[in-house]
């Protein structure tokens, strides 16, 4: 088995961690920015941030025979603060010239506030300036819906935007449609007691398809499992998929959305 880690905190983890997916068959392995477990108080803290997903988490990963490559913002649940958000964005021009650097995320909305919808028009401003990738994330349980629709009016009330270079995470059965209709792509977090588990998931893509669609673990610090991934793929095994159309789901898939940056090298067969 082959498959690509699209979205994986590993500042979060321990290089067990590391060892375990590169012999499930991990070849690459992508870390958005993430909130930290508690608010940070300074643009200063999210720049030494910056700088530990952009050169230290990459030597780390090396070590184990994964290639690292990260994406860069300012989380939504630390986006109540503009004033804040706005000097931490006005950071982000400095480290995308990084050659792991795929894009801006995961940016999105985690309340639905007033808010946190300005720092995501900012970070879609910014995207759209450096012709960058964007990864979102959407919100938690019952404010999923209404929160996938406002991130979907943002970024339509962008002309700017192409739809096929935005990834929209942690989707789930009410509103991976939503997602797949505007054009955009759409992944799957499997999480053992909240979004998806690998049967929903597997579920999601026997009624809608692969196409645009990629299953990630989105592994931290809390209850998540960072093989995630590979176990979907015994489950999607389980239910007669075929090998191929398997592969194209958890390797080729994410291959085809993060080759659109100029920075990922898909790894060789």
């Amino acid at each position: 088995m082959r498959y690509i880690e699209p979205h994986a905190h590993m500042v979060s983890r321990v290089t067990d961690d590391y060892v375990a997916m590169t012999t499930a068959g991990c070849a690459a392995v992508c870390e958005p920015a993430f909130w930290a477990g508690f608010d940070r108080s300074s643009a200063q803290g999210f720049h030494d941030y910056f700088c530990q997903l952009t050169e230290h988490e990459p030597r780390r990963a090396a070590k184990f025979g994964l290639a690292h490559y990260s994406w860069l913002c300012i989380n939504p649940k630390e986006s109540e603060d503009v004033q804040l958000a706005s000097e931490v964005i006005g950071l982000i021009p400095k480290f995308l010239d990084r050659p792991g650097v795929l894009g801006i995320g995961e940016i999105g909305l985690n309340k639905n506030s007033r808010n946190e919808l300005r720092v995501l028009e900012m970070h879609v401003d910014l995207a759209a300036r450096h012709d960058q990738l964007i990864l979102v994330h959407t919100p938690h349980l019952e404010d999923k819906l209404k929160g996938t629709r406002l991130i979907l009016e943002v970024l339509a009330n962008d002309p700017r935007i192409q739809p096929g270079r935005v990834i929209i995470d942690h989707v789930e059965e009410h509103t991976v449609r939503l997602v797949l209709n505007r054009g955009h792509w759409a992944g799957m977090t499997l999480y053992p007691i909240s979004k998806c588990t690998p049967a929903r998931a597997v579920d999601i893509l026997d009624d809608y398809g692969a196409e645009k669609l990629w299953m990630n673990s989105a592994c931290d610090w809390g209850e998540s499992v960072p093989l995630a991934v590979p176990h979907t793929a015994l489950e999607m095994r389980r239910r007669g998929w075929a090998a191929e159309a398997i592969d194209r789901v958890i390797y080729q898939n994410p291959i085809r959305f993060l080759s659109q940056s100029p920075k990922f090298k898909a790894p060789a067969s």
